[in-house]
């Protein structure tokens, strides 16, 4: 079983803790989108937060404690926006509502997916392990979806293909974090979301 990587922190005050490491997270991820995480360095993490080396190291012990924290805080905003939609279950109206979420959350953290795709192997093998742990929930939560639309008839879709689709989902959302600069020429996220979810239920031949 895999457990969450606890990160320590000198610091009792757990709404401080919260408010820091926001403030790390977003510094980090700017520098290193810029850098790359080994060319960062952790007291330019903390002047890119906004404070001390000193108050840094009151809530991080290592600079990969920062990387598992941006990579965390990625999965934690996708589980409370897909759990909080009011989807129909078993519906394709659903399964697309979903989607629109999960690509509007990608526009809006673009930068964060970059970072956490190209520099996550950069972590401790046990917090990769929880980060890799935490993507395959991510792509279980559109296999819920599609299982109960093909269980409703709303899909035609065999148990087989259903692993390959809600990674299929996943990944072409996570397209537009990687490949943006080249596709906003021609697409806004609303007109990637409609040719995406349109190839899916409909494919590219027919």
């Amino acid at each position: 079983m895999v457990t969450k990587r606890e990160v320590k922190s000198s610091v009792k005050d757990e709404n401080l803790i919260e408010k820091r490491r926001e403030q790390m997270i977003r510094g980090a991820v700017n520098l290193f989108k810029e850098k790359g995480f080994h060319r960062a360095t952790t007291r330019e993490i903390a002047k890119a937060a906004g404070f001390s080396i000193g108050t840094l190291y009151e809530y991080i012990r290592t600079k990969e404690d920062v990387l598992y924290l941006v990579c965390d805080s990625i999965y934690n905003e996708v589980h409370d926006r897909l759990s909080a939609l009011p989807i129909q279950e078993g519906t394709v109206d659903g399964l697309r509502v979903a989607i629109n979420q999960y690509y509007h959350l990608i526009d809006d953290m673009s930068d964060e997916f970059l970072v956490m795709y190209q520099e996550s192997k950069s972590l401790p093998k046990d917090a990769l392990q929880y980060v890799l742990k935490k993507e395959m929930e991510m792509v279980a939560l559109f296999e819920n979806l599609l299982e109960m639309c093909a269980k409703s008839g709303e899909l035609r879709i065999s148990e087989d293909e259903v692993g390959i689709a809600a990674h299929h989902i996943v990944v072409q959302g996570q397209m537009w974090a990687f490949r943006r600069w080249a596709l906003h020429r021609s697409y806004t996220i609303e007109t990637y979301i409609r040719v995406q979810t349109d190839q899916l239920f409909k494919g590219v031949i027919g």
